[in-house]
């Protein structure tokens, strides 16, 4: 086991490494919408890329997911195949948002054996996710 101070030493040392490796600017929280993210999350189960619908008014988070989930056909055909969506996510802290996602499961970030494998997977989804962001965005902002 880490204690937190370890564990918070472990998880600097991961996304530090995995700037160094990938140095491009990812879009990230610069979508120029509002309410919207593109995030990578990695813990001690799983690693996941998402888009994220931030909107704290449920009617705003519906609207934008709605907008993606009419587009749903396209980015499983196009982007990612292995996309989840699921309109009521509950976040760590307990907050509600509406995510889209790719997950790899059976990884955890305390395991420096597995931060290859998660960079890639990093990587090349958000590559895509961003390319079908970028490519749409101004459909799902109308």
């Amino acid at each position: 086991m880490f204690s937190r101070e370890e564990s918070k030493r472990v998880r600097e040392a991961f996304w530090i490494a995995f700037g160094k490796t990938y140095k491009r600017k990812w879009i990230l929280y610069n979508t120029k919408i509002k309410d919207l993210q593109l995030k990578f999350t990695f813990n001690n189960k799983v690693a996941q890329v998402s888009l994220d619908v931030t909107a704290n008014e449920e009617l705003i988070r519906a609207y934008y997911f709605e907008r993606i989930v009419a587009l749903k056909s396209i980015l499983i055909s196009e982007h990612l195949p292995d996309a989840i969506f699921d309109d009521n996510y509950i976040l760590e802290e307990g907050k509600i948002v509406s995510r889209i996602y790719v997950e790899l499961q059976g990884v955890n970030i305390h395991n420096h054996k597995d931060w290859e494998n998660v960079m890639l997977f990093f990587e090349d989804r958000m590559n895509s996710l961003e390319l079908f962001f970028l490519e749409y965005k101004d459909y799902i902002d109308q």
